[in-house]
């Protein structure tokens, strides 16, 4: 697929990859990007937050996190980096762990994903990853809604632009 690959153009400031989203401008609410610097300055992910709620907190944030990336190195029940920005955007503090997860396959665009559904203690959180062709890491954590197939059809790569410094 077009979108799963690295930018072999001049790269912007910022990630050098394309960051897999739902482009803010087909999505009602707020967005806010945020990127994970390495000591060295390369870009080791980024994460978007999608404010649903008009300004009481965030719905969903989607990650994108590349090889190599620490945020990715979890232990066994340790919930994904983006799970946890979700629930500290939220201001929620409890402790929350992953109860399970199972694999699903989900196709797109003519092409299947396979999709890892993860569950977590607290039942409102969705979250699912799957991994694309480049090794980027995509987790979708979702606030009191469901993760459905549906939405895959919405992501797609955000412009480079969004990501130079001004």
């Amino acid at each position: 697929m077009s979108f799963l690959r690295r930018r072999s153009a001049a790269t912007p400031a910022g990630p050098d990859f394309d960051v897999l989203a739902m482009d803010p401008g087909d999505w009602p609410g707020n967005l806010g990007a945020g990127l994970l610097p390495a000591p060295d300055g390369s870009c080791q992910g980024v994460f978007l937050r999608y404010d649903l709620f008009g300004g009481r907190g965030p719905a969903m944030i989607i990650g994108n996190l590349p090889e190599g990336s620490p945020a990715r190195e979890l232990d066994d029940d340790e919930v994904p980096f983006e799970v946890a920005q979700l629930l500290a955007a939220l201001g929620n503090d409890e402790p929350v762990t992953v109860v399970e997860s199972e694999d699903t396959p989900v196709m797109h665009e003519g092409n299947l994903l396979i999709v890892k559904r993860i569950k977590c203690s607290e039942s409102r959180i969705s979250c699912a990853q799957f991994d694309r062709s480049d090794g980027v890491l995509v987790t979708i954590a979702s606030w009191d809604r469901p993760i459905t197939d549906d939405l895959y059809a919405l992501l797609k790569p955000l412009p480079a632009e969004l990501f130079q410094q001004g």
